[in-house]
Order: structure tokens, then C-alpha cells, then sequence
């Protein structure tokens, strides 16, 4: 059975859901979503001997929520990360599995705290090593400057899409998550969009909604982010520069640990910049597979959760 418990960091409080014994496996999630993501992972990790640890990251569900904009850099949440494992397991380094958001964050604590990471996988964002530009810089250069909407710049405006996607919390998570699933249609995400729109408009709810999600799933989603606002999470879309300035600092320094990368064919983030599978397999030498799922799309674990589950256990019980 899965336990919650909610561990007290230094300026944090963080719940996590628990189940099993055995070696830590921390699971990280993304935007928007929340420990709720992983529940079709738990089960199986515990089985396999493993300590299955899905946290809410700082923002969201039952965690801290501090309102500062910077409190929710990639230094301060891969600085959780590592508190926590200390925390639950102060004599082993954990194995740490992110998606979405969640794999950067992951990416961030094997770099920044190797002694804290046993092993790092990332579902959908891959790993490109040590930035050279910040991301702002990027999106301004391929969207912005040509006045074309781009989701994460609309995201980075403080009060936009927190107020939008507040309005109507279920409408707003149905839209989302179903423009972004390998079930969408080519072209259910805008991409003509004019800097100016919003990141709902013209995105549609679709009537009954991919059985990868029931209704439950999206009840429980819908609770979680009517008590706790999308503030958090935005957050994350609004410390670009300050990301790029604490990882500059880490140049020349790698990934060694052993890695994993998996990720869905239809998966939106796979075009945004250009196939990314090459640097990502010059990034880590650690690497011992990269997976692209046929018909997936973005939310890897749930949408395919079977596929997922197979080649993740391979993978941790593959590790030294």
C-alpha cells in the first residue's frame, strides 16, 4: 500500500508517496502534474525490491508553495532532491527518474550531486549537457522575435496563464493534457499560433477523453491543482536565466552515472529544437538505452505504462 509522508527539508516541506522496501527509486514529475503521475509505476518498482519514492516537487499538491518566482530554480530543486535522499536513505545514493520538468530536475541533481544519484532517468526532455545560451535567449531566437507564440514564453509572464488556466482548472487540464498525448490529431496543437494568444485558445476538449486517463485520474488531478493554483508550477517556466547562470558554473562536468532515456514518438518536445537524440548520446557516457515509443506522446509513464514499466525495471535491475 502507498504511504504519504511529508519530509521537512531546510525552507521546504515536501509529501511524498511511498511503497515498498529496499533501495531508493525517487520519481520526479512535471507540469502539470504531481507525485499522481507515477501510479502506475509504483506498484511495480516496490515489487521488484525496490523503495519507490514519488514526491510532489515544491509548488504543488500537498508540498511547500513558497510564492517567490526564485525559489524555483533548478539549483533549489535539485538542492530537494538531494535533501531528500540524504533524508531517506543517508547511507546509499538514490536512483532518481524524472519527466517532463521532472527530467531536468533529475538531470540537474545526478550532475550537481553525483554522491546523492546512483543512476538518473528522464522521460520526454532529454539531456544536452552544460547550456552555452540560456533557454530565454532560444526562444526568442526561434519564436519570439518573429512574433510567434511559444507556450514557455507565454508561461513566463507572471499572472497569464496562472489566471487562465485558474479560471477553469478541469477544462484547462483536459486541453492540455490531451493536445500534448500521442491520441491528438496532427495539428490539435497550434502551431500558427501569434505572440499575443493564449495557450488554451483553440485547443479542444475532446469528448470521451483518451482511456489512458480516466475520469478519476482527471478528478484527482483536478483536486489537487484547485487547492494549490498553477503559481507553483508556472514558477518553473520563469528562472530560464538564472538556470543558465548556476549551470554555467558545472562546465566541463558530466553525467557519468549509469542513465536512461525513453520517450514517445509523438512526443511535441521532440521537435521543438531539432532531433536531440545525438547530443543527448554524446552527453552520456553513462547511457544504456534510449527508447522511442511508436503512437506516445508526451506523458510518457501513463500513457504507456506497460512499455515503460518493462524497460525501466530491465534497467534498474541492470545497475551495479
Amino acid at each position: 500500500m502507498t504511504e504519504f509522508q511529508t519530509i521537512a527539508l531546510n525552507d521546504v516541506a515536501l509529501r511524498v508517496a511511498i511503497e515498498g522496501t529496499g533501495p531508493l527509486v525517487v520519481m520526479v514529475h512535471g507540469f502539470p502534474e504531481s507525485w499522481y503521475s507515477w501510479r502506475h509505476q509504483m506498484a511495480p518498482i516496490a515489487a521488484a525490491g525496490f523503495t519507490a519514492c514519488a514526491i510532489d516537487v515544491r509548488g504543488y499538491g500537498g508540498s511547500g508553495k513558497p510564492r517567490a518566482v526564485e525559489a524555483y530554480t533548478l539549483e533549489a530543486i535539485s538542492t530537494d532532491i538531494a535533501r531528500l535522499i540524504a533524508t531517506l536513505s543517508p547511507d546509499a545514493p538514490a536512483v532518481v527518474i524524472g519527466h517532463d520538468w521532472g527530467a531536468p530536475i533529475s538531470w540537474t541533481t545526478a550532475l550537481v550531486h553525483p554522491d546523492r544519484v546512483r543512476a538518473v532517468a528522464g522521460l520526454s526532455v532529454p539531456y544536452t549537457g552544460i547550456p552555452k545560451r540560456s533557454l530565454n535567449d532560444l526562444i526568442d531566437y526561434a519564436y519570439t522575435r518573429h512574433g510567434r507564440f511559444f507556450y514557455q514564453h507565454y508561461f513566463a509572464q507572471e499572472g497569464a496563464a496562472d489566471a487562465e488556466m485558474d479560471a477553469d482548472v478541469r477544462g484547462a487540464l483536459r486541453r492540455f493534457y490531451y493536445a500534448w498525448s500521442g491520441d491528438a490529431p496532427d495539428g490539435t496543437w497550434p502551431t500558427d499560433k501569434k505572440l499575443g494568444d493564449t495557450v488554451l485558445s483553440r485547443l479542444p476538449d475532446p469528448d470521451p477523453f483518451p482511456a489512458w486517463l480516466s475520469a478519476a485520474d482527471i478528478d484527482y488531478y483536478t483536486g489537487e491543482f484547485t487547492r494549490s493554483g498553477f503559481r507553483g508550477g508556472l514558477n518553473r517556466y520563469r528562472n530560464n536565466d538564472r538556470d543558465f547562470a548556476f549551470l554555467s558554473a558545472f562546465k566541463g562536468r558530466r553525467i557519468e552515472q549509469p542513465s536512461l532515456y525513453i520517450a514517445g514518438d509523438r512526443d511535441l518536445v521532440l521537435t521543438m529544437f531539432g532531433d536531440p537524440m545525438p547530443i543527448l548520446k554524446a552527453e552520456l557516457p553513462g547511457l544504456r538505452g534510449a527508447h522511442i515509443l511508436p503512437g506516445c506522446g508526451h506523458w510518457t509513464q501513463q500513457e504507456r505504462p506497460a512499455e515503460v514499466n518493462a524497460l525501466l525495471l530491465d534497467w534498474l535491475r541492470s545497475l551495479p
